[in-house]
């Protein structure tokens, strides 16, 4: 098998979909390993999934930094010493920079609660509720500087019923999160995946404005 590709991972919270990542690896279904994760946040629950998988892990605590700047500089210093091949979102609720991002353009992958390009930012399982949307779901996308707007890799739909809250339909989109995350990342991991002026592009073809066709 050719040499393990190398992940960083950033979260915020909970570290569901990292812990979807570790197991993919632990399953062998995953050619990779994950370096480091870095927490924004001292609590984290994340950063005890890490400690428990004998990953390294760090927080950079983004209160201890007089601005945004600064804040995503020390990030690019402390992700350039681990020289990754892929650097995975993974709930880290932090708007990026477009010096950060620019920097390492074509390796930041991120996986938002919406159908993008509909519903960027925060709150996107109560809007879609608050709209009467039918459906909702999860992209996987490439990071650009434009706020959840970077080429979409793979999406998954979940239906909206009648009586849903915010609360059950994220649990259903997470379900799928952590299904298709894994997913992309075997892709970038066996060199099938890449971003090209602005495209995803898989198995040299570029994919549509809504990602790999799953159905």
């Amino acid at each position: 098998m050719s040499s393990k590709s190398k992940l960083c991972v950033l979260i915020s919270g909970n570290g569901s979909n990292l812990q979807a990542i570790i197991d993919h690896i632990d399953d062998g279904k995953l050619n990779a390993e994950i370096s480091l994760v870095i927490s924004n946040k001292p609590n984290a629950y994340g950063l005890t999934r890490a400690e428990n998988a004998g990953i390294r892990h760090l927080c950079l605590d983004h209160s201890q930094y007089e601005d945004r700047e600064s804040y995503d500089q020390a990030l690019a210093d402390t992700l350039s010493q681990e020289n990754p091949d892929c650097i995975v979102l993974a709930g880290f609720m932090r708007i990026l920079t477009p010096e950060f991002v620019n920097k390492f353009s074509g390796k930041l992958l991120n996986i938002h609660p919406s159908l993008l390009p509909k519903y960027k930012g925060l709150n996107t399982h109560q809007r879609a509720i608050d709209n009467g949307d039918e459906e909702h779901g999860v992209s996987v996308h490439f990071v650009t500087p434009e706020l959840d707007g970077g080429p979409v890799i793979i999406q998954s739909r979940v239906p909206i019923f009648e009586e849903d809250t915010a609360g059950e339909l994220a649990e259903r989109v997470q379900e799928q999160e952590r299904r298709i995350y894994p997913l992309v990342l075997e892709w970038v991991c066996d060199g099938r995946l890449t971003m090209r002026d602005n495209k995803a592009i898989l198995d040299d073809n570029p994919l549509p404005e809504s990602g790999y066709a799953s159905e």
